[in-house]
């Protein structure tokens, strides 16, 4: 049964936390980046980019410390305070197409994921992990949750509602015209309440921040070896993460897009791809896929539909399914000569909320040869794909919502 627990988040003022909070990283260009970080000295960018101040790009161990520094220096001005006792965060997100997420911020058991009680769909790199792993032991805290979604649930449901009928304790609106909303739950029986309507479900799913799960568990494990008065209830074996029903999961495709033929000619390339699919010439029409095994192309300035051939494709598990395992078993990786799609510099994505003209425009740009559309995974592949034990092939789904950081942070 799921360890859901409340914990006392490091959050910003009311005044601030529209200054403060940031989208990933990555996300931003450099020049994004230096931008928002010259007009505005409360954005957390200050904290994940401390080699900002000195001029000079700074990594490793060095820009750790130096995260943790600039983490204090905003605890320190009262940029950043915590809260008294440990509680829930009713967190709501309304996009700019009017889609609204909503959903718990909480920490969620390492533990739990040890022993598949949270279920992973996607390979982790193990570089990464540990790269990351020595990043939260240095810094000390996590400020962008893991989301996690499970099924739908009538008194997690019922409190959610009941707590967004009072005032936010955040309510702001970001350049992206996304609207952030925050309440604290702190009444201990509404907590009680909560964590036991949690751990009477069985599974839970990582949606999105695999690495950041694995990297915590990993800390986990450091520091319960290091601790000789390990108990189990301790920060370090619990990570932030955002939990949220799955009817309010949104899954987009991601769209595939390769750098040449492998060496076959355009009608080379069609007859291949004949042996797997009933092939289409939709001329300009910007044909985008209506249901599963449906795969939209754009080559040579015309679009294509391609129907696959389900009396010659075997559907074994529930990864066979998938249409982004179909694309890499009859195109990517046979005709293509992509064989891995981490690494090959040969391939691109482009998630789904961009439209399928922008995958033309970077073909029509000579930026790549040939690009595929897809049809977007459901909840249910991603659970049966989960429970088999099974990996998504990397850039199968783009999900929402995508969280801001440093709204809440959780400190080991």
């Amino acid at each position: 049964m799921a360890k859901i627990r409340p914990f006392k988040a490091v959050r910003p003022t009311r005044d601030k936390v529209s200054l403060v909070a940031s989208r990933s990283y990555q996300s931003y260009t450099a020049n994004e980046r230096d931008s928002r970080m010259d007009y505005n000295p409360y954005s957390f960018l200050h904290i994940v980019n401390p080699g900002y101040k000195y001029q000079k790009e700074i990594s490793g161990e060095e820009r750790y410390k130096l995260v943790r520094n600039r983490y204090l220096e905003f605890k320190e001005d009262e940029i950043f305070t915590q809260d008294g006792s440990p509680c829930y965060y009713v967190y709501k997100i309304v996009n700019r197409e009017h889609e609204s997420f909503c959903g718990i911020v909480a920490a969620a058991s390492a533990e739990d994921y040890e022993n598949n009680v949270i279920k992973i769909h996607e390979d982790t790199i193990k570089n990464r992990e540990n790269t990351f792993k020595e990043y939260l032991k240095t810094v000390g805290f996590n400020a962008e949750p893991v989301l996690l979604t499970y099924p739908d649930n009538e008194i997690i449901s019922g409190i959610v509602a009941k707590m967004a009928e009072n005032r936010a304790e955040y309510e702001f609106t970001s350049t992206y015209r996304d609207t952030h909303y925050l309440w604290k739950v702190d009444d201990p029986k509404l907590i009680n309440q909560i964590q036991e309507a949690f751990s009477s479900i069985e599974t839970i799913y990582i949606a999105d921040g695999h690495h950041r799960s694995a990297s915590s568990c990993l800390l986990a494990k450091d520091l319960k070896e290091n601790n000789p008065n390990h108990k189990g209830d301790e920060s370090y074996n619990f990570f932030m993460s955002y939990l949220i029903p799955e009817s309010d999961l949104k899954i987009y495709e991601f769209n595939r897009l390769v750098k040449d033929l492998n060496g076959l000619t355009k009608e080379e390339f069609l007859i291949r791809l004949d042996e797997w699919f009933r092939i289409e010439n939709r001329g300009l029409e910007a044909y985008k896929p209506s249901k599963p095994h449906h795969f939209s192309m754009y080559l040579d300035g015309e679009f294509y539909s391609l129907y696959l051939r389900k009396t010659i494709y075997e559907f074994g598990d529930a990864l066979d399914e998938l249409d982004a395992q179909i694309l890499y078993k009859t195109v990517l990786k046979p005709i293509l000569g992509i064989h891995d799609l981490r690494t090959d510099t040969r391939i691109a994505y482009s998630h789904g909320k961009n439209d399928i003209i922008s995958v033309k425009s970077r073909v029509d740009n000579n930026e790549y040869n040939v690009g595929f559309g897809l049809f977007p995974a459901s909840v249910e592949q991603m659970k049966k794909i989960a429970d088999q034990g099974l990996k998504m092939p990397p850039k199968s789904t783009y999900i929402e919502p995508k969280l801001r950081s440093g709204i809440t942070i959780y400190e080991f």
